[in-house]
């Protein structure tokens, strides 16, 4: 991936300070902005804790390039203090050339559906079911036990037929009695191999 050009704020530092006690101890910490107010009485600090990084904000470019030439692998609590111009990402104006362009809203509602659909959209009505008039008249006119069949069967197809049921009643589940399920006959033992 091709190297971005930064741009330098000269009048702000980043330190990479090595000891945590900056972020937790006041006095420490109160040690730690003395050194640069020195340079500067307006300067203004950001402590980044999770990174260990301090942002020192000077009002002029000449103070933080001064502070930074005298500080700059100092001890600070027997630590080397680090010191850094920040740099600042310039913005573009037609946009952020690192990332792909979102696609076009035409092709956008084929990723994931929209909340309410696109300009001219319409929907499509359904298509009507296909009913077999035919097959319903000749089942009405069947009665119990009667067959129809609706599809012969030849040598290498089997005949399809409707049957309709002898009793106009449905039977009550629990009254009715449980089949007798009978056991599958356990296959018998091959024959012993003999040598």
């Amino acid at each position: 991936m091709p190297t971005r050009a930064m741009d330098c704020d000269a009048s702000a530092l980043v330190a990479r300070v090595v000891d945590v006690e900056v972020f937790t101890s006041q006095d420490v910490k109160d040690k730690f902005e003395g050194l640069f107010r020195a340079y500067d009485d307006c300067v203004t600090f950001q402590l980044f804790k999770s990174f260990r990084r301090v942002r020192i904000n000077f009002s002029n470019s000449k103070s933080a390039a001064r502070a930074r030439i005298e500080l700059h692998e100092t001890q600070f609590r027997g630590k080397k203090l680090k010191l850094y111009f920040a740099q600042v990402q310039p913005s573009e104006t037609d946009g952020d050339k690192r990332h792909l362009a979102p696609p076009q809203p035409a092709k956008q509602f084929l990723i994931s559906p929209l909340a309410s659909p696109p300009v001219g959209w319409q929907s499509v009505s359904d298509a009507t079911p296909v009913i077999n008039y035919d097959l319903l008249c000749a089942v009405s006119k069947l009665g119990p036990g009667e067959k129809y069949e609706l599809h012969a069967g030849t040598e290498s197809t089997p005949s399809v037929v409707v049957q309709i049921c002898d009793s106009d009643s449905e039977e009550d589940p629990k009254n009715s009695p449980r089949p007798k399920i009978i056991q599958t006959r356990r296959p018998g033992l091959p024959p012993p191999v003999s040598n």
